[in-house]
């Protein structure tokens, strides 16, 4: 009997931004599960990610995790690193999986507690320019973000090709570094907030119109996206850029195909 692939896709186990959606769970927190080619990768399990993977229709077997990534380590991105490194390894029985982190993560004041470092397989520092791999996924950090912390968004080399721009303030160039034909955008706010180091809907247009992706997913949504209602501004996108836009939500599966 042949053989059947494994699908390819990446399921939004949450698409809380900004502490307060966070704090009242208006969306959910649990980062992006990435699977390619039969290797698994959760990208920032936030609060409750464990629990979304159990929730999730079918349910994600964090146990078959290969790796676990951090953009950064705020506790939105971070809180469930730990459960999550528990699960991967089997309770701590199975010395394996690749931990991805920035070196803030792990050097000062680490997220990963003690006593779970010695049965994680590898501990990679994530730095800009630089590429990296688990099993079949491989992906490259094009540049550290602007935030107030040591952040790196990713660009998955992938059919299609897909890039995160993680958490950061605009800045000139972001969208040749984070080209791609599918292009995940953390939009926190709905307008500017100069001081502020997250990207808003003005930002996002902008990106999207540089880069002319075949789809933009909007995600990390904050309390301002959210009362203005993320789906029907990502239709209000697509009409005016001709751009397929699509607004995350908790739960959703994008194939990639």
């Amino acid at each position: 009997m042949a053989k059947v692939a494994a699908e390819n896709y990446i399921k939004f186990l949450g698409t809380a931004g900004a502490r307060f959606v966070m704090i009242k769970q208006l969306r959910s927190s649990g980062g992006l599960w990435v699977s390619y080619k039969g290797t698994n990768l959760i990208v920032d399990p936030g609060p409750g990610s464990i629990a979304r993977c159990a929730l999730s229709k079918p349910k994600l077997d964090p146990t078959k995790l290969d790796g676990i990534l951090l953009t950064h380590r705020h506790l939105d991105h971070s809180n469930d690193i730990n459960v999550m490194i528990e699960a991967m390894t089997e309770g701590g029985f199975k010395k394996r999986g690749t931990v991805f982190l920035p070196a803030d993560a792990i050097e000062e004041d680490p997220l990963i507690l003690k006593h779970l470092r010695p049965v994680i397989g590898d501990i990679r520092i994530l730095e800009e320019q630089k590429e990296y791999g688990v099993g079949e996924i491989r992906f490259r950090v094009p540049a550290r973000q602007k935030h107030p912390v040591s952040t790196y968004g990713l660009l998955f080399d992938f059919k299609p090709s897909v890039s995160l721009i993680a958490d950061t303030k605009y800045y000139e160039g972001i969208e040749e570094l984070y080209r791609a034909d599918v292009v995940i955008i953390n939009v926190v706010f709905y307008e500017d907030r100069p001081g502020i180091e997250h990207l808003s809907l003005p930002d996002a247009r902008k990106i999207i119109q540089d880069m002319k992706p075949q789809t933009a997913i909007l995600t990390h949504f904050g309390m301002t996206m959210l009362t203005h209602k993320p789906h029907i501004l990502a239709e209000d996108l697509s009409d005016e850029l001709n751009t397929r836009v699509l607004a995350a939500y908790d739960g959703m599966k994008f194939i990639l195909t």
